[in-house]
């Protein structure tokens, strides 16, 4: 009887193995999308208040690049517009004598005409007048017509000045170091008082609220999966066992590859693999560069 119950124990505990030496379709490591950010100005950094491991909303401020002389030249660029522009001629008040010039001629006119129906005045006076008003009506037509030329030709002169001031203000927004993507800062690459150059990067930050499982199928498996298929990983739980969550497969290489050397599939004599991406949601568990394996 001993010896059966022995025999038994030890059915049992082959069984229990085999259940834990899971039989895996794919396996891989976490990946990120990650995004390296960079200065788009020259100069020196003033302030960058970026960590590694500092989690960033996007479009936030972390930082600025000195931006003294650009400021220095839109206030020079500005004085130069309202010095040009301070000549520009007042077509209202040089007009403003002929105006009330004309003004007085209507009212003499109007006089005449009062005194023409009472004989008072003849009609050499009233064509008199009248020439005299067609002659204003044309000086002050002649008149607005040079001054808006010279006001325009004023404007002319100041319109390039206008858009460097424009380009000076892109570039001054340039100088402000504004995180684009929300994530982890991951590598961090420069420091307060450090000279920055356009395209100098900054810091690597990736969203890792969502992490990728980047791993190999074989050509036989390949039939088996297709995109948006929701699929379980399978990474170790620091207790000899096993954690599963669900993972939907973004992505299938439509070309084979070599069998990365550090990855094993079901079939270890296959050659060539497919690699696949496996999206997972992240709750913090999840480290890029740890691995995982798939069952489909």
């Amino acid at each position: 009887m001993k010896k059966i119950s022995l025999l038994l124990l030890a059915v049992i505990s082959i069984y229990g193995c085999s259940e834990n030496n899971t039989d895996f379709d794919a396996s891989g490591t976490f990946e990120a999308v990650e995004t390296i950010i960079s200065a788009q100005a020259n100069g020196t950094i003033n302030a960058f208040t970026v960590e590694e491991g500092q989690v960033l909303k996007d479009n936030q401020l972390v930082g600025y690049i000195d931006s003294t002389q650009l400021y220095l030249k839109k206030v020079e660029l500005e004085k130069q517009i309202s010095a040009i522009l301070s000549k520009k001629p007042n077509v209202g008040v040089q007009l403003a004598s002929y105006e009330t010039q004309l003004a007085k001629a209507n009212t003499e006119r109007n006089r005449i005409l009062n005194l023409l129906k009472d004989g008072a005045a003849t009609s050499k006076q009233l064509d008199d007048i009248n020439s005299e008003i067609q002659v204003l009506k044309k000086q002050i037509e002649a008149q607005r017509s040079s001054l808006n030329i010279t006001a325009t030709s004023f404007n002319k002169e100041a319109a390039p000045l206008y858009i460097q001031v424009e380009q000076i203000e892109d570039q001054l927004g340039k100088c402000k170091i504004i995180n684009k993507t929300k994530g982890t800062v991951l590598s961090k690459y420069a420091e307060v008082n450090e000279m920055a150059s356009e395209g100098k990067a900054l810091y690597k930050i990736a969203d890792l609220s969502t992490i990728i499982l980047r791993a190999y199928i074989s050509g036989d498996q390949l039939p088996q999966l297709k995109l948006n298929q929701k699929v379980t990983v399978h990474t170790d739980d620091g207790k000899g066992g096993f954690h599963t969550t669900d993972g939907i497969v973004t992505w299938i290489n439509n070309k084979a590859e070599f069998t990365p050397k550090t990855i094993q599939t079901r079939n270890e004599r296959a050659n060539l693999v497919y690699a696949i991406k496996v999206k997972v949601k992240n709750d913090g568990r999840y480290k890029i560069g740890m691995y995982g394996e798939v069952k489909l």
